[in-house]
């Protein structure tokens, strides 16, 4: 049958057996993109992350995307550094994930990225000595109490938006950043910006 088939092929004129190649083609390069697709949604199997760290910080990690985050690292082995603002609400996520996860060494360090932000950063810098941080998530953020246009933003809220999303982003990443390079191993520092004016998703791989 094939040699039945190539020998149809070779009777073809130039141009249909150009068609006949493009084709071919395109579908292989359709398959391929299918399959990686298939692989890399469903196949491909989970990064091991404590290769690049035994412990991870999260910041804004008392509800929402944040909690989850916190959750999701410890489930992987993770030892974790959260960092909010409200202390009892560090104690209700540590003592929830320990309850899960026993394992878990946790470390709470409270910080108000609305207030001193340079002696937050130096309380986390302390509590991050010596650790092998290994990823950084920067989920800490604040937003607009309700929906409103960018030209109705009074400067108190603004000022506030760029200190809490941006400067204090910065300045975590900042903090995190030399024990990574000193080691020369550390994974996705993601930076969820709460704003609608500065919403972003962004990774940093090492």
């Amino acid at each position: 049958m094939e040699s039945c088939f190539l020998n149809t092929l070779k009777t073809q004129p130039l141009w249909l057996l150009a068609l006949f190649t493009i084709g071919s083609l395109s579908v292989l390069r359709l398959a391929f993109v299918i399959l990686n697709w298939v692989y890399v949604n469903f196949l491909r199997p989970a990064k091991n992350l404590r290769k690049y760290g035994s412990w991870a910080l999260v910041t804004g990690p008392t509800d929402g995307i944040g909690k989850s985050f916190a959750f999701q690292l410890a489930k992987t082995g993770l030892n974790l550094v959260l960092v909010g603002r409200n202390p009892d609400k560090l104690k209700d996520v540590s003592d929830s994930i320990q309850a899960k996860y026993a394992k878990t060494q946790i470390k709470s360090v409270v910080v108000d990225f609305s207030g001193d932000l340079d002696e937050g950063v130096e309380r986390i810098k302390e509590a991050i000595e010596g650790l092998d941080v290994g990823v950084l998530i920067n989920n800490v953020g604040i937003s607009y109490p309700y929906a409103r246009f960018f030209h109705e933003v009074d400067q108190v809220l603004l000022k506030n938006l760029i200190k809490v999303n941006v400067e204090g982003t910065t300045k975590v990443t900042q903090a995190v950043l030399p024990g990574m390079l000193k080691r020369k191993k550390g994974l996705s520092m993601l930076n969820i910006g709460k704003a609608e004016l500065m919403c972003s998703v962004r990774f940093h791989y090492m």
